[in-house]
Parts: C-alpha cells; sequence; structure tokens
C-alpha cells in the first residue's frame, strides 16, 4: 500500500520540482537588477499563482490535477490536449536537461570529452529516469526529498560564499541603490525567463489523493514552499552576480564557473568544496526529471489517455506503474537526444533549442490552467476548501496577473528569426504536438 504523502514531503517535493540549478543563472547575465526581477516575479506572478493552485488543489484534489481541473472546466478535449502536452513536454525537457548534465560533467571533470560521449550520457540518464519511475511513487518522493535538500543547501552555500567573497575581494558587479534598476526591454525578457522557473506549484496535485488531508496540507505547502523557493533564488543569484561580472556569464555553463570562482573564498578547502557541490548539483538534475516524469505521467492518465491505447494503459506486472509511459518517454527523449547532437555541434545551442521548444508546450498547459481556474469559479458552486482571497475580483486579479505572465514567457523564448534553425524547430515542433494530441483525442471518441 503505498504511504500518504504528509505536509513535509509535499514541500520538498514541491521545491525539488520547482528550483532548477540548470537554467535559474540565465537571467543573472543582466545583473543585479536580476534580484529584483526575482523579487517583482515573486510578487507578480508566483503569489497569485500560488493562491489558484491552492484553491485548485484544495478544492479538486483528484489524481491527474492539471488536467483533471481543465476537463472539470472545459470538457474531455481540452483535458486530452493538456494531458498530452503536459506528458510529452517531460519527454521534450529531459534531453535539455541532460544535455546540462552532460555539459556540466565535461566542464568540471572531463574538458576534452567528444560532442558524442556527451550524447551518450545524455541518454543513459534518460534511461535511468525511466527506471527510477517504473519503480514507483515511493522511490520518486525519497529520492525528490533528498535531492530537495541538496537544492536548498547548495543555493544557501552560494548566497553565503557570496557574502564572504564580498567581504575578501570585493563584488564583480556593482551592487548601488541604483544598480537594482532593472532597463524595460531586460524586465521583460529575462522576466519571462523566471516566470518559467517558478512553475510546477500543482506538479503535487496530480497525486491529490495520495498526499495526506490535501484540503489543508495543499494551502499550508504552497506557502512555505513559496517563501522557500523566492528566497533561494534570490539568494543564490546574489552569489553568482558577487563573483561573475554579468557579461561573463553562460546560460547553461554560468553555475560551474560561478561555483568554482566563489569558493575561492574557501582557499584550500575551495578546490574539494567545488568538487563536492559541482557533483552534488549534477546529481540534482537527475530529480528534476524524477518529480517531472512522474507527474507527466499522472496527467496523462487523469486525461484517461492511458484508456485509450492498450500500450499507454499497460501497467508492470508487479509494481503496478504505467511502465509504457516511462518507456515512451525514453525513446521520444533519445531520439531527440540523437537528432539534436547530430543537428548541432554545439552543446549550448543544443541545450536552448530543446528548453524552448519544450517550454512553449509547457506553457500552453498554464494558459489553460488559469483559464479552467477562472471558468470552475463560475460554473462550479460547491464549497471550497480555500478560495483565494477578494472574491471573484480577487480571483480575476489573479488570473489576469498569471495569464499575462505566462503569455510574456511565451512569447520571449520564442527565437524569432524565423529562417532559422530554432524558429523551425519550435515551430513544427509545436504545431506537430497539437496536431498529435487532436488526433488522441479523435481516436479515442471513435473508439
Amino acid at each position: 500500500m503505498t504511504k500518504k504523502v504528509n505536509l513535509v514531503g509535499t514541500v520538498l517535493f514541491t521545491v525539488c520540482s520547482i528550483i532548477a540549478l540548470d537554467s535559474f543563472v540565465a537571467p543573472s547575465m543582466i545583473g543585479v537588477p536580476a534580484i529584483t526581477l526575482w523579487a517583482i516575479a515573486a510578487t507578480v506572478f508566483f503569489f497569485p499563482y500560488g493562491l489558484i493552485s491552492s484553491e485548485l488543489g484544495a478544492s479538486y484534489p483528484d489524481d491527474g490535477g492539471i488536467t483533471s481541473w481543465v476537463t472539470r472546466a472545459f470538457g474531455e478535449k481540452h483535458g486530452v490536449m493538456v494531458g498530452w502536452m503536459y506528458w510529452i513536454n517531460v519527454a521534450f525537457w529531459m534531453p535539455a536537461v541532460f544535455t546540462a548534465f552532460s555539459g556540466w560533467l565535461s566542464l568540471v571533470f572531463f574538458p576534452e570529452m567528444p560532442l558524442w560521449v556527451q550524447g551518450l550520457i545524455a541518454v543513459i540518464m534518460c534511461w535511468i529516469i525511466v527506471w527510477i519511475g517504473v519503480r514507483g511513487i515511493d522511490v520518486s518522493v525519497k529520492v525528490s526529498s533528498l535531492m530537495a535538500v541538496v537544492k536548498v543547501s547548495v543555493l544557501i552555500l552560494f548566497g553565503a560564499a557570496g557574502i564572504l567573497y564580498a567581504t575578501k575581494y570585493g563584488t564583480a558587479n556593482e551592487f548601488s541603490a541604483g544598480a537594482f534598476i532593472p532597463k524595460a526591454d531586460d524586465a521583460l525578457k529575462y522576466t519571462a525567463v523566471i516566470v518559467y522557473n517558478l512553475m510546477g506549484f500543482e506538479l503535487i496535485g496530480s497525486v491529490g489523493s495520495k498526499i495526506e488531508d490535501a484540503r489543508r496540507t495543499v494551502p499550508k505547502m504552497i506557502v512555505i514552499a513559496g517563501i522557500m523557493i523566492t528566497v533561494l533564488y534570490a539568494f543564490g543569484t546574489f552569489g553568482v552576480l558577487t563573483a561573475l561580472p554579468a557579461e561573463q556569464i553562460d546560460e547553461v555553463d554560468g553555475f560551474i564557473h560561478a561555483c568554482r570562482e566563489l569558493f575561492k573564498v574557501f582557499g584550500s578547502a575551495g578546490t574539494p568544496l567545488f568538487y563536492t557541490v559541482s557533483v552534488a548539483s549534477i546529481i540534482s538534475l537527475v530529480s528534476n526529471m524524477i518529480t517531472w516524469s512522474m507527474g507527466g505521467n499522472e496527467a496523462f492518465m487523469g486525461a484517461k489517455l492511458d484508456q485509450r491505447s492498450a500500450f499507454f494503459g499497460h501497467r508492470h506486472p508487479t509494481r503496478g506503474t504505467a511502465d509504457h509511459l516511462y518507456y515512451a518517454m525514453g525513446v521520444i527523449a533519445t531520439f531527440l537526444i540523437v537528432m539534436n547532437y547530430l543537428l548541432s555541434g554545439n552543446a549550448n545551442e543544443i541545450f536552448w533549442t530543446l528548453f524552448s521548444f519544450s517550454s512553449l508546450v509547457f506553457m500552453m498547459c498554464y494558459l489553460y490552467m488559469f483559464a479552467a481556474f477562472i471558468k470552475l469559479k463560475y460554473s462550479d458552486h460547491s464549497e471550497r476548501a480555500y478560495e483565494v482571497p477578494g472574491g471573484k475580483a480577487g480571483a480575476w486579479i489573479a488570473f489576469v496577473l498569471c495569464f499575462a505572465g505566462t503569455l510574456l514567457a511565451c512569447y520571449f523564448l520564442i527565437d524569432w528569426d524565423i529562417s532559422g534553425y530554432g524558429f523551425r524547430m519550435e515551430a513544427g515542433g509545436t504545431l506537430l504536438t497539437i496536431l498529435s494530441g487532436y488526433a488522441l483525442y479523435r481516436a479515442g471518441r471513435k473508439k
């Protein structure tokens, strides 16, 4: 029998799901204003997003989470589309995460590692995720809880080392009051990146029936995890900016470069600490995929997509998990890794192409989720276990902020060079994803 997940477990699961060490450094490229943008994004997006997730998760603690809520609001077709996009996004995102994994491994330990070896390592890691997922939710929650502690420790260490570094060597960027004011174009572009980094509150809702007293636990989890994540991201960003000039920060490898520079402050202990933290951070990337692959599969089943295919509906003979869903995810991720390493000779280009492509598919699910929230506010008059403060006016404010923030993120994630490889990959892949989801819906109706 699966043990219920308690408050501590849900907090750690959510912290592990949302904090991404492979992409949180990117906003630091604009310098100290990035700290201001984290605060702004937390206020105008993360906070209302948390309120919406609390109301939906506490009032409708169904397995499937986001797909269940969208189905309640808009019907089967839209629920199927969201279930499909949420699931396929994980298969699309997994190659990006493990491209960073193998890239960091090469940067820290094997600088001359050939690109094909990095690709092979990325493929192997995808199948390790499949193996863990097939073993069930208990293993996934335990691993994600451990990795949440690792991520929290790393970001605290980054911030603390930043304070020591600034005291000993000064800061690589100016931290005057005026330096915290972002430029308008940077504010829009990098707030969109930050919005992406803050997604994941609803993920624990995909296993709503497995949460201990979900109606009380989910709102408490949102508050605790939300504060932790915001403070940790801002504190970690401060650490990065004390050590590295903004113009020298790399989107993919900036974390490792900052780690190496920051830990000089510890003298002779700096080198072993650098390798220890690097290994822990590289391993922590695995935890992102453990939580999201589980959530993606639960969303897929919440949309009853597994009932439309004997293959997808298969269950592991002894563990009862949706093993074929994991296998399919592994096959898709492997195909994307192989194709992108063949078509590109640059790890950064591979990472960001896969990242932006998966992100667009991912963000469309949230446009649905926020719309479902406001729709259910009017169509379902049953008593709520928790409600966004301010009645319908408060609900509309939260909806507008979240919907607009998600649209902004979509716009800036698109590579608008329409003749380039990135745009063709994004546009073609997104269209193919939507058409595939609709085909699944139509196939189910015929049955």
